[in-house]
């Protein structure tokens, strides 16, 4: 199976940034990620490419922590700001500015699901092979997250 780089990068892009909340260092993270998937050739032609990728990629994030004795960043850098907004750009920013905040609020293993299913646009196999979990498992943390998330947007009157 051959994968796009070009689809996969910003992929790649978004779930470093999941997991180090800094535009610059998710960016390096997912240079080196790409850069260390095509040195390993022999991988390439055989297995699970997206699962590979996500691999590299967790393993990449775990060591930036390692190295920088970062455990705490869940919270930074959520949103950006915009210069001119109007009331609909205002609406879109609230709504997501407090989705963004009850996901924050789920545990970490439910917030990396809900970012590669919804927005990756992971299969669930795919993701089943990423997180090395079944894929009963998968659906099952999948729906557990969703209706924990519903309950905290209905709390919030959303």
């Amino acid at each position: 199976m051959s994968i796009s780089l070009e689809e996969q990068y910003d992929k790649i892009y978004r779930y470093c940034y999941f997991k180090v909340k800094n535009k610059e260092i998710a960016e390096d993270l997912t240079q080196e990620t790409f850069l260390k998937y095509f040195n390993q050739t022999s991988y390439i032609s055989r297995g699970k490419p997206m699962a590979y990728l996500y691999t590299i990629a967790k393993n990449l994030c775990i060591d930036f922590y390692r190295k920088s004795n970062r455990y705490e960043s869940l919270n930074e850098e959520m949103i950006g700001s915009g210069d001119n907004v109007d009331n609909d750009d205002i609406t879109v920013f609230e709504t997501n500015f407090i989705i963004k905040q009850a996901v924050s609020t789920l545990p970490i293993e439910l917030q990396e699901l809900l970012l590669l299913r919804f927005a990756n646009e992971l299969g669930i196999n795919e993701i089943a092979n990423i997180m090395k979990i079944s894929r009963f498992s998968v659906y099952r943390k999948l729906n557990k997250a969703l209706k924990l998330l519903k309950n905290i947007l209905r709390e919030e009157g959303f």
